[in-house]
């Protein structure tokens, strides 16, 4: 049973010649003792549970503050491997269009030659067409030079060749 203070102040005891009843008397201090030890107790108790909260809100206190402090790391780690990523592939970007541009000039280079060597085949083709029709024309000439000797030697041929060959000679004149 419990007894509140309101209880206590307007217990009233019976009175007798002598004072109070002894006996209502102890049986409330009894109560009152009984009750005393209870809320003696359940403040004791009261008292480790919050001893126990206590520490156990401080270490959750301090998971929350290493949970802070490793996600403030993980953060930072993120947005330094973010930097060293953005980092990297500008690096990679810029080696690309470095090599891209080693490409480009490696084929204007293989192109210069390659227009070159075409002009040098152009002029050797100039060159040998050149030549050729020198050649050609010379030979040309050589076959008219050999023409006219020959239709000229054939002409002196028919003015040398007698009008009569030997056989009409013979069988005109009997000859045996």
């Amino acid at each position: 049973m419990r007894i509140t203070p309101i209880e206590i102040q307007q217990q009233q005891f019976k009175t007798r010649m002598f004072g109070y009843d002894t006996s209502a008397v102890d049986h409330f201090l009894e109560m009152l003792a009984d009750e005393l030890e209870r809320v003696h107790r359940q403040n004791n108790e009261l008292k480790e549970s919050l001893a126990r909260t206590q520490t156990s809100l401080e270490q959750l206190r301090e998971r929350e503050k290493a949970l802070q402090e490793t996600l403030m790391t993980a953060q930072q780690v993120t947005e330094e491997l973010k930097i060293n990523a953005r980092k990297e592939a500008e690096i990679v970007v810029a080696e690309a269009h470095l090599e891209g541009e080693r490409v480009i000039c490696d084929a204007h280079e293989r192109r210069f030659q390659l227009v070159s060597e075409i002009q040098e085949i152009r002029r050797q083709k100039i060159t040998f067409e050149n030549g050729l029709r020198s050649l050609i024309e010379n030979h040309l000439k050589l076959m008219e030079i050999d023409t006219v000797q020959i239709s000229e030697d054939e002409h002196q041929a028919r003015l040398l060749k007698p009008l009569i060959s030997d056989e009409e000679i013979d069988d005109r004149f009997n000859f045996p």
